[in-house]
């Protein structure tokens, strides 16, 4: 059995041919649970995700970590179901027994927008059957024991307290901070904010997010569409219906603003961008080619050949956009030494006003699409990178072909489209810049 899992596993990696276009069905229950289904039987594997709206962008006002703690303790212990000798209450380690016992994996992320489970099974039908009604389980019937909590929240304090020793650390949180000002993006767990999370939070927001009407299934596996439907109903036939939620603000603009925080690195760390993109934004495909040539594409990058190659003053420069349910930040990032701080500055907003001014160079086009185009394959080759892909599709309501014109869409990119999508999203005067390591004038 275990050499045959081994199999599996290797397998597991070339799912679907690359060039392979990718059905997705997909279909709403009457829950309204929204379900994005693609029928795969190359290998006897089944993967799933389930996600709700329930990210850091909801946590409750002073209890930044809400989301994630919730997250982390849907598997420290389950409830007793309805009928109590068909589903008993469970333990941490007796959940994790179980899903070794049928050889699945299960894992739980929360990010800005989404937070939810995945689970990796057999797709025979003992194996799968088991998995599914425990990730169903852990979903609706979480017992957030009180002595597990405190375990974890002691955990992301030792946490928090090492990050703000790190200026990487203290450069990503006033990055956030002075992006974002008051909106839920902004939020960053402190130790305050965590202490003060109590179990009944974690109850009300479980009650509140994880719902049959806001959940978004992803599948991709060895089942036919009417096992992955049966599924998608076990999965969410626990979970209650949630009430319309509040608004969230807008994301207010950002007027240019220069921070900077002293620290004892010998280096500076420095970030540079400003919110930019919202998931489905029609300036995507332009944005990704053109930030490919500017900061993304390594040491062919504009930025990367003038911080870098040309004169010695990082030994990286990286950009990108990070698009999300409402404007998500484009930031350029770099570490300095702190006597070349002001000189790196200047070299990395000269040449970000160049590419805004001019946008590529036809051959720089030509290399970031060839690029592009030509690892595209490397995002769908196995079934895990497919369930994240269609899992973002059916959270952002992304077109359900979104993948099989991914390369199209790069390759009708034009100059004038990136000059023109860039001056629309990124303006040199309205970009914060954090620098932390070098508190002085920057006139070095």
């Amino acid at each position: 059995m275990m050499k045959r899992l081994m199999i599996v596993a290797w397998v597991a990696w070339f799912a679907i041919p690359a060039h392979a276009a990718l059905k997705i069905d997909t279909w709403t229950l009457d829950n309204g649970a929204r379900v994005l289904f693609v029928e795969n039987h190359t290998i006897p594997m089944l993967d799933v995700s389930v996600e709700f709206d329930a990210g850091s962008r909801r946590d409750p006002q002073d209890k930044s970590g809400t989301a994630s703690l919730t997250n982390a303790m849907l598997g420290r212990g389950l409830q007793a179901g309805a009928t109590a000798q068909s589903e008993p209450a469970m333990s941490e380690s007796q959940i994790s027994d179980a899903f070794a016992d049928i050889a699945a994996q299960r894992s739980g992320s929360v990010g800005e927008d989404r937070g939810g489970m995945s689970l990796r099974t057999l797709s025979s039908a003992a194996e799968r059957d088991a998995a599914v009604l425990l990730l169903g389980r852990l979903l609706a019937q979480p017992s957030f024991p009180a002595d597990f909590l405190a375990r974890d929240k002691a955990r992301t304090i030792a946490a928090i307290k090492e990050g703000l020793t790190k200026p990487e650390v203290i450069a990503s949180r006033a990055f956030s901070r002075v992006l974002y000002g008051s909106h839920p993006y902004a939020m960053e767990s402190t130790e305050a904010s965590v202490e003060a999370i109590t179990r009944a939070d974690l109850l009300a927001f479980h009650r509140q997010h994880y719902v049959a009407n806001r959940a978004v299934i992803a599948m991709i596996g060895d089942i036919s569409r009417a096992q992955a439907d049966a599924i998608a109903r076990q999965l969410t036939a626990r979970l209650p219906q949630g009430a319309p939620l509040p608004a969230l603000p807008a994301v207010a603009p950002l007027q240019g603003q220069e921070e900077r925080i002293a620290h004892p690195a010998s280096q500076s760390h420095i970030l540079i961008g400003a919110p930019a993109l919202q998931r489905g934004d029609p300036d995507y495909f332009a944005l990704t080619v053109g930030n490919y040539i500017l900061g993304g594409g390594g040491f062919v990058s504009r930025l990367m050949q003038e911080v870098r190659e040309k004169r010695g003053l990082s030994y990286s420069v990286y950009s990108y956009f990070n698009p999300l349910a409402q404007p998500g930040p484009f930031q350029i990032g770099l570490q300095t030494s702190q006597a070349q701080t002001g000189q790196a500055l200047k070299v990395v907003r000269e040449t970000l006003a160049e590419y805004l001014r001019s946008g590529p160079t036809e051959k720089e086009l030509q290399a970031a699409k060839d690029n592009l185009i030509g690892g595209f394959p490397l995002r769908i080759d196995n079934n895990r990178k497919i369930l994240a892909n269609i899992a973002v599709i059916g959270f952002y309501g992304l077109p359900l072909d979104y993948l099989d014109t991914w390369t199209a869409n790069v390759a009708k990119v034009s100059r004038a489209d990136i000059r023109a999508a860039f001056q629309r999203k990124v303006a040199v005067d309205r970009l914060a810049t954090i620098i932390v390591g070098n508190a002085g004038d920057g006139k070095q």
